[in-house]
This record gives C-alpha cells, structure tokens and sequence, in this order.
C-alpha cells in the first residue's frame, strides 16, 4: 500500500514536469526536445517502480502525456516545414514569369517634335537605298523625280521596303490619335503611269492634266518613295487626317510633297494626300524650313 502511494505521487509529478515543456505553435523552442526527452525518460523509471498490480488507468495516463508531447512537436515541424515551403515559393509583386510576358509600353507618337531622331529612336527611318543605275538624279542621297528630272522607263525598284516600314508606324501612330491613314497608291511603273496620264487627257486635256498628272518617267511614284493616301482627290483637304499628317509626317521621314500654295515651284497642284519617304536625316531640316523640295535643293519643275 505505502508503495502504491509512493507511485502515485511520482506519476503526479512527472505529469506535471511533463505539461511544462509544451510547445506554444508559432515558437519554437530549442529546449523543447530535451524537455520532451526527459518527461519520456521520468515516465518509463515511474512506471518501472511500480509493483505488478498497478492499475491499468495510472500506466495508461503516463503514456498518454508521452503522446500528447509527441505530437505536438510533429505538428510544431509540420508547420515550419510548411512556412518554409511557401516562402520560397512565393514570387514577389510584378515579378516571375507573367512579368516577362508584358508587352512593352508603346511609344506615344502624336506629339510634334522639332529634334531629329537618332538610329537608336523609334520614329527613326534611314535613309532610303540608293541605286547605282543609269539615269537616276541624287542630290544629297535624295532621289529627284519632277518635271525637270526623269527616270528610266525600266527602272522598277517596286515600294521601297524601308518607306514601307515607316509608313506602317505613321498609321499606327495616327490610329493612336483616332486617325485612319490607309495607303492608297505606292508605287508605279512607267507603263502603268502612262496609262493613268493618258486616260487624264483624254478626259481633261494635256494641259489641266498636266497641273494634276505626272508623264510616264516623271512621277515621284515610279521611284517607290511616295505614297498617295485615303481620298485621292479635294475631298481629303482640311480632314484631321490630312491635318495631322502635314503636321506628322516628318517624324516618320516623309514630307508634304506638293503643299498648298506652291503650285508654281512644285509644278503641280496642292495634294494633300501625297507623301515622300526621304528619310528623317533630310525630312525634320526640309519640314522646319517650310521649303518644298525644289527650294531646299535649288532646283526647278517644268517640262523642258
């Protein structure tokens, strides 16, 4: 009897030393595997000195508090082991995969600008190529086609494939702005620009078709640096297409070929719609001295 009581006192205090090295979730403790240790250790002795009639219900209270810190120090590493899985899975704001898959920011383009671009800008358009063929006229690396300065008739070099391009962020740019700028007619043979300018007099007469038509040989067309766009006639003036593409289109490398009022020097009536690809080396200095093309260079325009 006095054993038993004996046994009882030490199950009371191993229960208790036990209860005091759980572990609070969220902060682990490195002395808590000792404690555990020694709360195993001081149940296995208890039990060991208890007579062969012990009650069924003190063994099975020691072992109950060996469990119960067992499994709080495995839910304790589940939890640590889980955090750290998750922190290093976590991909910061902006970051990661879907970041690389953002477009690029367009640049904005409808603003006028008086500084030329340089090659590594977007708006940049080089120079168009130059052909080492006869009969061709270059003044400062500008292909000259007017009145006073003809082409061959099998020179077919087709739409320029750097005017193009140029051309095609003109639109874009445009489109930004609500605008559509559509091309209506690039380039031209010399056979086809026959065809056109003799369907013009015999409608209209040599001499009014020649204020509006070029001959076969002497349209800016058959060099494939000019562009016609949206209405080919009166109709595109005074648009907000045709606004802005006055106002515009040298940022892209283009000038107004034939503008308002220079009838005379151009030898051709206003075309609104009428673009000429000359690169944006030539086309900001042409565009800020309000000159045409036969100003900026000293020549003339008229059928000799």
């Amino acid at each position: 009897m006095k054993k038993r009581i004996l046994t009882i006192m030490a199950l009371a205090a191993v229960l208790s030393f036990a209860s005091c090295g759980k572990i609070v979730e969220g902060q682990p403790s490195n002395n808590t595997k000792t404690t555990t240790q020694a709360a195993v250790t001081a149940s296995t002795t208890a039990v060991t000195t208890t007579d062969e009639n012990q009650d069924a219900t003190t063994t099975v209270a020691v072992t109950s508090a060996a469990t119960e810190e067992s499994t709080t120090e495995a839910a304790q590493n589940t939890y640590t082991e889980t955090a750290t899985e998750a922190q290093q899975q976590a991909v910061p704001a902006g970051g990661g995969e879907q970041a690389s898959n953002q477009p690029a920011p367009q640049q904005s383009n409808g603003v006028l600008s008086d500084t030329a671009p340089t090659p590594n800008d977007y708006n940049y358009g080089p120079a168009p190529t130059q052909y080492s063929y006869d009969g061709l006229t270059y003044i400062q690396g500008v292909l000259i086609a007017n009145k006073s300065y003809s082409l061959p008739s099998d020179f077919n070099p087709g739409l320029d494939a750097t005017c193009q391009n140029q051309f095609y962020k003109l639109q874009n740019a445009a489109a930004q702005q609500g605008l559509n700028i559509w091309l209506s007619s690039g380039f031209r043979s010399y056979d086809y620009q026959a065809q056109i300018y003799n369907n013009y007099v015999a409608r209209d007469g040599q001499a009014a078709a020649d204020t509006y038509s070029a001959r076969a040989g002497y349209s800016e067309h058959q060099t494939g640096l000019a562009i016609d766009v949206n209405q080919i006639d009166d109709s595109f003036a005074g648009t907000p297409e045709a606004i802005w593409l006055e106002n515009h289109c040298h940022e892209y490398g283009f000038i107004l070929r034939y503008p308002q009022g220079k009838q005379g020097i151009t030898g051709y009536q206003y075309e609104s719609w009428h673009i000429r690809y000359v690169g944006t080396d030539m086309s900001y200095p042409i565009h800020a001295s309000g000159l045409t093309l036969e100003e900026y260079f000293g020549i003339d325009s008229y059928y000799h």
